[in-house]
């Protein structure tokens, strides 16, 4: 494995890690249910990889068909491989170790950011923890604050974010304090994460807009 120095290289570090990680499930976790909605292991794993081999222009006409509604992409994304064995999935994870189409924008940030929140989406609800390097999970809480398709993005810009586990923090307003995982979990809308957190500015993340 490469060192974290570039985006690029923290985004296919984290497909490595991805990909570890769904090499070692059992078939009843491949089913189990996530942080990501209605979706299970397996589509979540899917939908890391849904847009990798997208052209410009289909990417264009999926958008149009979605409405550009990011929910009703996503869905559309994810039908080709609905059908996708565990097996099918950790092969095409292991060809696509190097993010390419949609989520190698921002030097591979989508890939990172999305990656990142996903592969976590996943091990909390299986207990599955790991280490993830500071630069990278703060690199990914940078990006996921400007991604208008989270939805406590807005939210955050009204508290102060701070960081337990590493020297970082951004914001004004009211606090609230985590690892830096968490953070970025609760920027992704994932509530879950709120029980590693604490301060005053949590349920400013989750209150109506």
């Amino acid at each position: 494995m490469s060192d974290d120095h570039t985006t690029m290289d923290m985004a296919k570090n984290e497909r490595s890690d991805f990909l570890r990680l769904i090499e070692g499930l059992t078939p009843a976790q491949w089913d189990a249910p996530t942080l990501c909605g209605r979706w299970s292991v397996r589509e979540v794993a899917a939908h890391v990889l849904s847009y990798e081999e997208l052209s410009p222009a289909s990417a264009a006409a999926l958008f149009i068909r979605g409405r550009f509604n990011f929910a009703r992409i996503n869905d559309l994304a994810l039908q080709p491989f609905q059908a996708s064995t565990s097996q099918q999935l950790t092969d095409r994870m292991r060809e696509h170790q190097v993010p390419q189409g949609l989520t190698s924008a921002l030097g591979g940030g989508i890939a990172l950011a999305d990656g990142m929140i996903h592969q976590q989406d996943i091990r909390r609800p299986l207990q599955i923890p790991r280490v993830i390097p500071p630069a990278r999970v703060l690199k990914s809480l940078q990006i996921a604050l400007r991604a208008p398709t989270l939805p406590s993005r807005r939210r955050a810009s009204r508290v102060r974010l701070v960081a337990t586990d590493t020297d970082w923090y951004l914001g004004h307003g009211p606090k609230v304090l985590g690892p830096a995982e968490a953070l970025l979990m609760l920027v992704a809308g994932r509530s879950a994460a709120a029980r590693d957190c604490s301060g005053p500015g949590l349920r400013h993340l989750f209150e109506s807009e």
